[in-house]
């Protein structure tokens, strides 16, 4: 039979297969009472089942390849801090012997609780580590069961062409993607902030999550279709549905093909205007997608990553050689590090931090350089990491959410005092290293020159900006339809910071979602923008259409797009544009 089911696409791509399904234990618990007699076995089931566990995880991290990303490991080690928490391993234990169930039903009620708990929590990247706690119990309940705990190897030669689909995946059963290179996954839950959507982005494979249903309507070995570049699931397509998709799949492996030809090839538009392509990286790790993409520089290194993900903060050294690999691996050109941009959706889990307290609206709330001038000792280590790597290379320090004068002073006053520590030292460092901010607020982009005459380069965080302005919570489902980059409000805030940067002669650069939009490049660079920063993959598209704009040609039809205040003439105007 077929149907679409429509989903959030988490990375993109095409990829037509066969179905293989992963079953899911929960869904087949069953409660039945145990006699008395029986209740110590039951709990020694239940120990065993554990103690299966925490062996597959250890053997998973032994299997983490080297070159895997960093954020592997870090899933591993915290789901078996999840299931060495009492509340998992102690529980329902106590749930068996006092209401005489079986150890399946006992960990379920649990689960739930905990769950629940977790739901209550405001802070919408805290509330998706529901999820975490969700796949240590299946793990749990598989070898209950006499199951394996992670996705069973497939007999096939063909593996590319098989497309996963689960009612959910742990990122520990994600890491057999690696061995096994299936083409795709879906499942019903999951978002785009939670730890498998941020696995499948690593490993480039196409991939959507929140289909809902897709579990129990898709048999074994249905043939499939992954869109994930529209987020869109295609079941049994009928002949012409599959031919296209063939088309679409030999056309978008074909440009890719194209676009690695670019990769030397200066970034200029047709009237030799010459353009910096940036990267957007988490990790170190990212590097090598950089390098392959050929970026000039990378133009966000968000540090934060460093701090997620793990039970104490990195210390200086820790930070310093991240920073010192990451700019000795560009070669001189520049890297621009954001210093720790932590709360709303990026939350620490050191349960001794001020960020990882709940708050009543986390985005408005005590977050990135809020934070940071709360935190001085932290915020010095961080500023002294970077000062010490910046001998090794052309660093510049970023820092965002800015919205009053005397953050930026006090962040300059805590410069001062890193620089003068580490000269107390006699460590070496860039002592005239640039200073920046982010404009990521509309506060900050209508007083510009405030922070102008205080600031070497700006870079407009337009995720933010957008998020900030619209009053959209951009990971909430309920409003992101309002989450808009052509409002005119947006649009005019852009195009003013741009227009005062550029005639004041201070550096702006564009490092938000807009700036790897090619459907937004040619808009961009009407309104002036020069500087572009954005994930590595999306380095060479948006390449390609620097390569064949013409600035003159387009400096009218951008300033109409600038005027529009209509939606919908707005998008026709976009259209023109790129046409």
């Amino acid at each position: 039979m077929n149907f679409v089911l429509h989903g959030h696409s988490v990375s993109p791509g095409v990829t037509i297969g066969r179905a293989h399904l992963v079953s899911s234990a929960r869904m087949e618990v069953a409660h039945y009472e145990v006699p008395l007699p029986g209740i110590e076995a039951e709990i020694t089931r239940f120990e065993a089942a554990v103690d299966k566990v925490r062996e597959e995880l250890t053997e998973v991290g032994k299997q983490i390849p080297a070159d895997a990303p960093a954020e592997f490991s870090a899933f591993v080690d915290l789901h078996a801090m999840i299931l060495n928490d009492p509340s998992l391993s102690r529980v329902p234990k106590t749930l068996i012997r006092e209401r005489h169930c079986n150890a399946e039903w006992a960990l379920i009620r649990q689960m739930e609780s905990l769950v629940g708990q977790f739901d209550a929590i405001d802070d919408p990247y805290l509330k998706e580590r529901k999820a975490d706690i969700t796949q240590v119990v299946e793990r749990v309940l598989q070898a209950l069961l006499g199951r394996p705990g992670t996705v069973a190897p497939v007999p096939s030669e063909d593996e590319a062409n098989l497309i996963v689909v689960a009612h959910d995946l742990s990122p520990a059963d994600m890491l057999l993607f690696k061995q096994h290179a299936f083409g795709a996954f879906v499942t019903d839950i999951g978002g785009v902030t939670s730890h498998t959507a941020i696995l499948a982005r690593s490993l480039n494979i196409p991939a959507i999550v929140g289909l809902h249903h897709a579990r129990h309507m898709i048999r074994e070995n249905d043939l499939l279709i992954v869109d994930g570049l529209q987020g869109v699931l295609i079941v049994d397509p009928d002949a012409i549905v599959l031919a296209e998709y063939q088309l679409r799949q030999s056309q978008h492996e074909l440009e890719r093909k194209k676009l690695k030809r670019l990769k030397k090839t200066p970034a200029a538009t047709l009237d030799g205007i010459p353009i910096e392509l940036f990267a957007n990286i988490e990790l170190p790790q990212d590097m090598a997608e950089v390098l392959e993409n050929g970026a000039q520089g990378i133009g966000l290194f968000r540090t934060e990553f460093l701090f997620m993900n793990r039970k104490s903060l990195p210390d200086e050294e820790e930070q310093f050689e991240a920073y010192r690999e990451v700019t000795r691996a560009m070669e001189g050109k520049p890297v621009t590090i954001r210093t720790l941009d932590i709360g709303a959706d990026k939350a620490l889990q050191t349960s001794a931090s001020s960020a990882s307290v709940t708050m009543p609206n986390p985005a408005l709330g005590l977050r990135a350089i809020r934070y940071c001038l709360s935190e001085p000792q932290m915020f010095l280590g961080q500023l002294r990491a970077i000062l010490r790597a910046s001998h090794y290379g052309k660093i510049r320090l970023l820092i965002p959410m800015l919205a009053h004068a005397h953050e930026i002073d006090q962040t300059l006053a805590l410069i001062r005092e890193a620089k003068d520590s580490l000269d107390a030292a006699g460590q070496d460092y860039d002592k005239n290293i640039l200073v920046g901010g982010m404009i990521e607020i509309p506060a900050a982009a209508l007083a510009l020159p405030m922070f102008m005459r205080r600031l070497g380069f700006l870079s407009l965080g337009t995720n933010d900006l957008i998020q900030y302005t619209l009053a959209i919570d951009r990971t909430d489902d309920a409003v992101a339809h309002l989450y808009d980059p052509l409002h005119p409000a947006v649009l005019q805030l852009v195009a003013q910071t741009i227009s005062r940067a550029n005639r004041q002669g201070v550096p702006v650069a564009v490092c938000g979602e807009m700036a790897g939009d090619p459907q937004l490049t040619r808009l961009l660079l009407g309104l002036g923008l020069r500087n572009f920063s954005m994930h590595p993959a999306q380095l060479l598209t948006i390449k390609e259409r620097v390569l064949k704009t013409s600035i003159a040609d387009i400096l009218p039809m951008a300033a109409r797009v600038l005027r529009s205040t209509d939606s919908r003439r707005t998008q026709e105007l976009l259209q023109k544009l790129n046409a």
